[in-house]
């Protein structure tokens, strides 16, 4: 697909994922790709009012362009909250309205928001009031039983009266009750025509699609009807999905780095973070699947998960982990 100058620049973005996607994941898929828009594991807004605003907020430049995700329905701590990760350096603010944990319905907020669309725009106005980078909003297609495209349709139109432009749409309902946050990403049917329909009525705003997109032709595929993409479950355990990215959807020029080139860099940032005090394990989980695929893959991935090794914080742990891709007798995964 030729490369459009005005095109957005989350034209393929990466999920935030709570657990998985913090500074460390993050430094990996930035490895990958220069242009993907990252973001941050869902921060609270009580965790930045109350708590160590530091360990939640601290990040490197190498990983921008990034966003912070924050959770909360009080548009008052929102608008601190936001205005602190601007401060930090974050590029957007998103407001996650798409959760459907019993801990995050307990806070109010979430996917629950999704039937308050005017506490939501509250929420908005607020943090648009204090900051001067975008505040978006990720949010599902529905609640429980509601199957009507207008109820989307509706919460889109009144949250965008506030001043949002960007909605990242994941393409299916939650499920408050009865189902765990797994089987919510999994279990209610996706219905991306949605998404499809939302770019329609709303041509002026930008809209971002997400949920059980896998390959770069699908990315292709929904790029025909939305402005962009957001990988989930897959750049997480498939990262090396993220090498083609620059090339295909940003216009680069630049070769892709092998996986071998990754692991090197992967290998200088474990050794910056070993001198800080960090434990090896934090970052190596994430970089778990960057061989999938390749022979040998299963081997190298069960040395770096053993704990006892990664407690040595001895970086020849990588060197034990590669002879595994040079066995021909591993099979293909």
């Amino acid at each position: 697909m030729p490369f459009d100058q005005v095109s957005s620049p989350r034209r393929v973005t990466v999920a935030p994922m709570m657990d998985w996607t913090d500074r460390h994941c993050r430094s990996l898929h930035r490895m990958l790709s220069r242009h993907a828009w990252l973001y941050t594991e869902m921060v609270t807004t009580g965790a930045l009012i109350h708590g160590d605003v530091a360990r939640h907020l601290a990040f490197t430049a190498d990983e921008a362009p990034v966003a912070l995700q924050l959770g909360g329905s009080e548009p008052d701590d929102l608008a601190r909250s936001a205005k602190l990760g601007e401060q930090w350096g974050y590029d957007e603010i998103n407001l996650n309205c798409g959760c459907p944990s019993e801990r995050v319905q307990r806070g109010a907020f979430g996917a629950c928001l999704m039937n308050e669309p005017q506490l939501v725009a509250d929420c908005v106005k607020a943090m648009r009031d204090v900051v001067s980078v975008p505040v978006t909003v990720k949010h599902r297609i529905g609640v429980d039983a509601v199957e009507e495209y207008g109820f989307v349709r509706d919460f889109v139109g009144t949250v965008s009266e506030a001043g949002c432009e960007v909605f990242i749409v994941h393409a299916r309902n939650a499920i408050l009750k009865g189902l765990s946050p797994k089987e919510n990403r999994e279990i209610p049917p996706l219905k991306y025509e949605y998404a499809y329909q939302l770019k329609r009525d709303f041509p002026a705003l930008e809209i971002i699609i997400n949920g059980g997109i896998k390959t770069l032709d699908e990315i292709d595929a929904h790029l025909k009807h939305v402005d962009g993409v957001m990988l989930g479950r897959e750049a997480y355990h498939n990262p090396y999905l993220l090498a083609d990215i620059d090339a295909r959807f940003y216009g680069s020029t630049e070769t892709p780095l092998t996986r071998e080139q990754v692991e090197e860099k992967l290998i200088a940032y474990c050794a910056a973070e070993l001198a800080r005090g960090t434990y090896l394990g934090a970052i190596v989980r994430h970089a778990l699947g960057l061989y999938r695929g390749v022979s040998g893959a299963r081997g190298w991935r069960r040395v770096l998960s053993d704990n006892k090794a990664l407690a040595r914080a001895d970086l020849a742990i990588f060197d034990e982990a590669r002879r595994h891709l040079r066995e021909p007798s591993e099979m293909f995964e």
